[in-house]
């Protein structure tokens, strides 16, 4: 089956977030979205990324 997108995650990290006044320890997960143009826009694909992020920042979302 051809792949129209493919979701890369990579292994999560703590590393040193500016809050405004100091540093803070943050764990970050870097994503990485691959998709064929033709098929998936570019704003669709972005509102998609929006959407995971905020669906994986809060576990709660995760339980609905």
């Amino acid at each position: 089956a051809p792949e129209v997108a493919i979701l890369g995650i990579t292994r999560a990290q703590m590393k040193p977030v500016w809050n405004g006044s100091e540093f803070v320890p943050r764990l970050m997960c870097p994503l990485d979205l691959s998709y064929d143009h033709k098929v998936i826009d570019g704003a669709d694909a972005a509102r998609f990324m929006v959407h995971y992020v905020n669906t994986i920042s809060d576990v709660r979302r995760i339980l609905l």
